[in-house]
């Protein structure tokens, strides 16, 4: 923990939570430990839909020019009408775990309160596979998602990205790539604190040091696995670390979301700032003591409902317009 700049206090009620799960849930990931995250990371389709009256089934598309075909698993009611809005998920996982049921919680509400469409990608990992992979995978999968938008059900011009952390970070990316590549037009992107800046320089990526969930030292697992020696130099594309683009206009509306107990908390907040500075529309929430990823691990905290139910009345919103 920064001296200059000391933490913001978690909220009392996550505080609580978090402190239950004691060692269990580490501040700080290192690279030794990612194999026993990935095997921790996991959930079966089923346990994923228990509960929900939503159907899944899994697509093999082509990739990447070069790379290996795709999974997409494609989320929709059993009473299905055709025609609503489709949401293209890219899950988190600090690009280094995680699979594509990985923080579907969320894009499922949305799938039975509004009959909606989810596509989610699996895309592959680093370190295994560095910038660009997973990138092109999430936009290999975008653009045959919204290339097949009447056989899936939903209407092309209500395509929403979404993602959470490295997720997020994705789907800002995705917008980028769309809006530089001519590819798919899209709605909106709900990027749930989106993980987008690889350089780990702003005052509250050196606040949370060894405390709260995925600090700094985990930021730099992650982006040290994604890119590499290349972290921290002028050769990241922005793609890969949206932070760094130096135009965020043409781009659709944003919502950002971000604790205030967080590593990404002021990259988020700028990135926020810049959409408007480049006359784009977006909304951003930065929510009081709370940690990464709190609305997961402490879902029925009251800061984690009021969070859903803004990101779920903006996605109305959005789609009302």
């Amino acid at each position: 923990m920064s001296s200059e700049h000391p933490a913001p206090p978690f909220d009392p009620e996550l505080r609580e939570v978090l402190a239950g799960f004691g060692e269990s849930l580490p501040s700080t990931l290192t690279p030794e430990m990612i194999p026993a995250l990935r095997a921790n990371s996991t959930i079966s389709v089923e346990e994923l839909l228990t509960g929900r009256s939503i159907e899944h089934t899994s697509r093999t598309v082509p990739g990447p020019e070069g790379a290996p075909d795709l999974t997409l698993s494609v989320f929709a009611r059993p009473d299905h009408t055709p025609g609503g809005p489709g949401f293209y998920h890219t899950h988190g996982g600090g690009m280094i775990v995680g699979d594509r049921f990985l923080g579907m919680g969320t894009v499922l509400d949305w799938v039975e309160e509004l009959d909606a469409v989810a596509v989610s990608v699996e895309y592959r990992l680093a370190p295994e596979h560095p910038d660009p992979a997973p990138i092109e995978d999430c936009y290999a999968g975008l653009v045959w998602t919204a290339g097949h938008a009447d056989e899936l059900g939903f209407d092309p011009t209500r395509l929403v990205l979404a993602g959470a952390s490295a997720g997020g970070g994705l789907a800002a990316g995705l917008a980028l790539l769309c809006r530089d590549r001519g590819g798919p037009a899209l709605a909106g992107q709900m990027l749930m604190y989106p993980m987008i800046d690889d350089r780990n320089e702003t005052v509250s990526s050196q606040q949370i040091d060894g405390i709260g969930v995925w600090d700094r030292g985990s930021n730099e697992t992650g982006w040290n696995a994604l890119l590499g020696p290349r972290r921290g130099t002028d050769q990241v594309s922005s793609y890969a670390a949206p932070a760094r683009a130096k135009d965020l206009s043409g781009l659709p509306p944003a919502f950002v979301d971000v604790g205030s107990a967080e590593v990404f908390r002021d990259e988020d907040v700028a990135y926020a700032s810049r959409l408007w500075a480049c006359g784009g529309v977006a909304e951003l929430h930065v929510w009081p003591g709370g940690f990464h990823g709190f609305d997961g691990i402490a879902p029925e905290a009251e800061l984690s409902t009021t969070m859903r139910e803004t990101r779920t009345r903006w996605v109305r919103r959005l789609l009302a317009g």
